[in-house]
């Protein structure tokens, strides 16, 4: 059951977590996923011509918290506690990053996700990341 709907996202988002806007801006949101587009800039860019790790980790862990939230509702102290990321291959540079993030579990005190993050126009995902989130007591 879908708690939080697109416009009441980006409104939570934009009052509550402004800084997340660094990490990409929420393209959809449905129940329990969401999609965000980072437009790749110099500022997210490492030596070698590539977006670094802490830009794509950043952009996986904004998209799982909203598709977190679609689910709890708007919860600003769901944490991560963990967040594991394998980078599978070099990003373009010069276009979009894409995120789809799913939550696979959501109970009391824990929810659990995935993030498949690619490069716009490519099909092949260049990092997937696995998230956990801590759930306050009475959310």
């Amino acid at each position: 059951m879908q708690v939080m709907d697109f416009d009441e996202m980006q409104l939570f988002l934009r009052d509550h977590f402004p800084q997340g806007e660094q990490y990409g801006r929420l393209d959809s949101l449905g129940d329990g996923w969401a999609e965000m587009r980072l437009a790749v800039g110099d500022d997210h860019l490492r030596p070698g011509g590539t977006v670094s790790g802490p830009t794509m980790m950043g952009l996986a862990d904004v998209a799982l918290y909203a598709a977190l939230l679609s689910r709890i509702g708007p919860v600003a102290l769901a944490v991560t506690i963990n967040l594991n990321i394998n980078f599978l291959r070099k990003p373009k540079a010069n276009v979009d990053l894409l995120a789809r993030a799913e939550m696979l579990k959501v109970g009391k005190r824990l929810g659990v996700g995935e993030v498949y993050i690619r490069s716009a126009g490519e099909d092949d995902p260049v990092a997937h990341a696995t998230i956990t989130y801590s759930i306050p007591e009475g959310a």
